[in-house]
């Protein structure tokens, strides 16, 4: 359970989240205003910070960020009474892990909290493989300085090591494809087609090896910022509204941030921010244009709007395959580069089907 820090100005307000988040066996501690809570941060290592917004002097937008450089893997839920889409939106880009609305109710803060929890012990997990993996790192290249002598052990051993970090980095990119999974089903089994069919692309297009893997990870990950997106906007069962969709529109970046951290032997976080650049440079969040453009991302491109029109959204059923590759097709030679949209359409042409 997590170690939960609830800021409110209201003693009444406290005292209820409080018990909600006792009963649930949460470690809690309370603070009636930011300053308070400033101080039990700097004695006290929380995994959650539940703060209202509106309070006197600092108020939960400064506290939040506070948080994330004091507490730069704790995430933070922000209330309020008088909800607006602005709010939201200012709390949601300056990094909050959810909005609620009061009165807050029982289940809800609990089902939140425990989503937030599961998600900073998945970023303390990150840590650690990172940790493992620059460790690794260093005593591979200890051991190749120190043992030249023995030539072909050497080799062996470093062999063996880079295994290792292979399946750490695969472990890595699995355990946060699993945390999208986790808090939105559908946008994991995207994740999973995209990269099967993106893998099967770049096969077709008889590129590197090496590379392949760096797409793998890539396509396993290019979702990755949704988390930052409430899932009430991910499941959203009607179109999406402006600020709604200018919300999903920053998961590109989003999932750079993330990723930056990690030290991938490919490009890794570049392919996912730029998986919505388009050749013609209609695409987002920079609008580049052509070689502007990993050839992963380009790929990755092509077939996650694939697998996104032949599958079911919450607003609407499944389009088909073939309305899909229509639509590449169409946008052959511009929004698409053309040798990967004749290989998709190969792809398919073979028997290829995109997995469950």
């Amino acid at each position: 359970m997590a170690s939960v820090l609830i800021v409110d100005d209201e003693d009444g307000i406290r005292r209820t989240i409080g018990i909600f988040l006792a009963d649930a066996g949460h470690e809690v501690q309370t603070a009636a205003s930011a300053l308070e809570a400033r101080a039990c941060i700097e004695r006290h290592r929380f995994d959650v910070v539940l703060s209202d917004i509106v309070m006197p002097g600092d108020d939960g937008l400064q506290l939040l960020e506070f948080v994330r450089t004091a507490l730069p893997l704790a995430q933070v839920i922000l209330f309020t009474g008088e909800p607006t889409v602005e709010t939201a939106t200012d709390a949601l880009r300056l990094g909050a892990f959810d909005y609620l609305a009061k009165p807050v109710r029982k289940n809800e803060v609990c089902r939140v909290v425990a989503r937030a929890a599961r998600e900073v012990a998945l970023r303390r997990d990150n840590v650690r493989l990172n940790d493992e993996n620059r460790r690794h790192r260093d005593e591979l290249e200890s051991l190749v300085g120190e043992r030249t002598q023995e030539l072909q052990k050497t080799v062996e051993q470093r062999e063996a090591a880079l295994e290792r970090l292979s399946a750490l980095l695969t472990s890595t990119a699995e355990a946060l494809s699993m945390a999208v999974g986790m808090r939105d089903p559908y946008t994991g089994g995207h994740q999973r087609r995209v990269t099967a069919l993106a893998c099967a692309i770049w096969d077709r297009l008889g590129l590197s090896a090496d590379a392949r893997e760096g797409l793998r990870m890539a396509g396993l990950l290019h979702d990755l910022g949704k988390l930052r997106v409430p899932t009430d906007i991910l499941s959203k069962p009607t179109r999406l509204s402006p600020a709604e969709f200018a919300l999903i529109r920053e998961h590109c970046v989003a999932g750079w941030e993330i990723l930056r951290c990690v030290d991938f032997p490919w490009p890794v976080a570049d392919i996912v921010v730029q998986h919505h650049e388009r050749p013609d440079g209609s695409g987002y969040p920079a609008g580049l244009l052509g070689d502007e453009i990993l050839l992963e991302a380009l790929v990755i491109g092509v077939a996650d709007v694939v697998e996104a029109m032949a599958s079911h959204r919450p607003y609407r059923p499944a389009l088909g395959i073939q309305a899909a590759l229509d639509e590449v097709e169409a946008g052959r030679g511009t929004r698409y580069r053309a040798d990967i949209v004749d290989a998709c359409v190969a792809v398919f042409s073979t028997g290829f089907v995109l997995p469950d």
